[in-house]
């Protein structure tokens, strides 16, 4: 990709994750040749092996932090920045691997790999957030590609962001869905969580599985509560369900293990 003198530079970095969020980015096809001729794809090597030294106007950081390597590489982006945007379950909450911080790591290496001595890993998965200022997070697993278009369009022009906050059961209302808690009694987390996919899997009569994270100040106390009184669902289903792809979002996190200390008391 040739560079243009003038235009704002543009960043995407990988930490641990499985590059849906970058494919995404690339998913954007005509847009994204738009895009190529607003900024100069300085550094993003899912898409060219191409590397331009920073400083980028603006990162897109795709990943969580499970290495030292990874805390050193994270700062070093962050002071190449003036922006910084995490996309993503693994980036804004840790991802699936945050499973691990419900866990013993070093029971999980012994299990899996013949010599767990050479592995170097954190004892968590944590959000880039958690190790550096962050200027937006845009969640989802993987995220909607137009509401990436959107978040870099206000970065580029200098305006925030507009990503609605409501619940997925918003887009359920929107696309005529019928309610699957309601008409069905399946357990779905659409109520607490961040609008995004379309509400995909309550329109083929799934519950939502909480691939976007919280939405903006979630009772997800209030949806535990009525999924075992109404619904009759055990605990280990409410925690199964809170320790997803967002397991260590802080609204989830703390409700799961409010769960799991409830269900030791009894």
């Amino acid at each position: 990709m040739s560079k243009t003198q003038g235009r704002p530079k543009l960043a995407v970095w990988k930490f641990a994750s499985c590059d849906g969020c970058q494919l995404s980015l690339l998913d954007c096809e005509d847009e994204l040749l738009q895009l190529a001729d607003a900024v100069d794809i300085a550094y993003f090597m899912e898409a060219s092996s191409e590397q331009v030294r920073g400083p980028y106007d603006l990162s897109l950081v795709e990943g969580s932090i499970t290495t030292e390597a990874d805390e050193r590489r994270i700062r070093e982006v962050r002071e190449q920045s003036k922006a910084l945007v995490t996309i993503g379950a693994c980036a804004t909450a840790g991802g699936i691997q945050a499973l691990r911080n419900f866990a013993d790591v070093q029971e999980f290496t012994a299990a899996v790999y013949a010599h767990p001595e050479y592995i170097a890993t954190l004892k968590t998965s944590t959000p880039i957030s958690t190790h550096v200022p962050v200027d937006f997070e845009l969640q989802g697993c993987p995220i909607n590609k137009k509401q990436l278009l959107e978040v870099i369009s206000a970065f580029l022009h200098r305006r925030p962001p507009q990503v609605p906050p409501h619940s997925v059961c918003v887009e359920c209302k929107l696309r005529g869905n019928v309610c699957v808690w309601v008409a069905h009694g399946t357990p779905c987390m659409g109520p607490v969580t961040h609008a995004g996919c379309g509400a995909i899997c309550p329109a083929y009569s799934r519950g939502c599985y909480g691939c976007y994270g919280p939405k903006e100040n979630p009772n997800t106390s209030s949806l535990c509560h009525w999924w075992q009184q109404e619904l009759d669902a055990d605990r280990a289903t409410v925690v199964e369900n809170l320790r997803n792809f967002n397991a260590a979002a802080p609204a989830f996190e703390r409700e799961s293990r409010r769960q799991e200390q409830r269900h030791g008391e009894e």
